[in-house]
């Protein structure tokens, strides 16, 4: 074999992968089946230089172009602890970002239906009746009653981890159970809404709203918030059922589907945070003020981070779901 006419007659090629390799996550899509059809000539070049044993130098040059071309074209995976951090600080925070226009309408709409509905309860006295007896309902709103003491009745470890246990469950299935039309979500929501609303309508009732709300807002806030996250996304995953846009029904859903399961993931976190509040904030001796003040940091916090880091990750193209070298290609590309 003719080395100079080889060399010659190949070096745009590889000069090309190397170009090819620079741009990293930047190509199109055309690029990318090139780069795997350049990596496959390559490799053979490299072959038939070793079999010749002609121009250490060059078999160097190529040795690494192909090491290169492989990582990429197999898809090397970085340390786990930077997907961890991606994942916090970018596929997380984008996703709530991006699902705002459901959760927050969800939100809004809950708190009026819980408002409403204490209301209700605490205005009429003949629907507090069919809740219970009269001496139960004294019983749960008396000082240190039912209310009080079902924040104090466990050992704070143990009583945030069955707290967090619990709202995390709940959130995974609003997450899971939008894919049947968002409806069992709703039913999900309204239940949380009514049992909120008639804590607020027998404490009214019994002049303690203040006592309810310094006991429910510390932790509640981001607890609901997450609550209604996790609804919103169930119930934007149902819509897209519904209207998957301009792809395939498979293709939309497995990203909704894969951005759900990551919000689950982020959201146990969320709920972590609310649990530890609720087991050690919210039964403790601290004043009233000071323990709502805690609350609304942690859900200041909370939106904050939703917003800064997720606008900015959201605006940048990060939809919360996974890299593109993880996810099944809705087309076949070249091998």
């Amino acid at each position: 074999m003719d080395l100079d006419v080889f060399v010659t007659a190949h070096r745009a090629e590889w000069d090309r992968l190397e170009h090819l390799l620079r741009r990293g996550r930047h190509l199109t899509g055309a690029e990318a089946d090139e780069l795997v059809t350049l990596y496959q000539r390559t490799a053979t070049h490299l072959s038939l230089i070793q079999t010749g044993g002609q121009d250490s130098l060059l078999t160097a040059r190529l040795t690494q172009l192909v090491a290169r071309a492989r990582a990429t074209v197999t898809g090397a995976r970085r340390a786990g602890w930077r997907d961890a951090a991606r994942f916090l600080t970018e596929s997380f925070p984008a996703a709530v970002y991006r699902s705002r226009h459901w959760w927050i309408p969800a939100a809004v709409l809950s708190a009026l239906l819980a408002t409403l509905i204490g209301w209700w309860i605490g205005t009429h006295p003949e629907v507090q009746a069919t809740i219970g007896a009269p001496a139960e309902l004294r019983e749960m709103t008396r000082p240190g009653g039912e209310y009080e003491s079902y924040y104090s009745s466990h050992p704070a470890t143990s009583f945030a981890a069955q707290v967090w246990t619990n709202n995390a469950q709940a959130a995974a299935v609003c997450l899971v159970l939008g894919a049947f039309l968002g409806i069992p979500v709703l039913w999900i929501l309204f239940l949380n809404m009514l049992n909120l609303g008639i804590g607020i309508g027998l404490m009214s009732g019994a002049g303690r709203l203040d006592t309810f709300l310094g006991l429910v807002l510390p932790h509640g806030l981001l607890e609901l918030t997450a609550v209604f996250v996790a609804a919103g996304t169930g119930l934007r995953l149902g819509w897209t059922v519904i209207d998957p846009g301009p792809r395939t029904r498979r293709a939309a859903l497995a990203e909704r589907g894969r951005a759900a399961v990551g919000m689950a993931i982020g959201l146990a976190l969320v709920l972590f945070v609310s649990g530890v509040i609720e087991g050690f904030v919210t039964p403790s001796s601290l004043p009233t003020w000071a323990r709502i003040t805690i609350g609304i940091a942690a859900e200041l916090a909370f939106l904050v981070y939703v917003y800064v880091l997720g606008g900015r990750a959201a605006r940048a193209g990060d939809i919360g779901d996974v890299e593109a070298a993880d996810r099944t290609a809705e087309l076949p590309t070249a091998a």
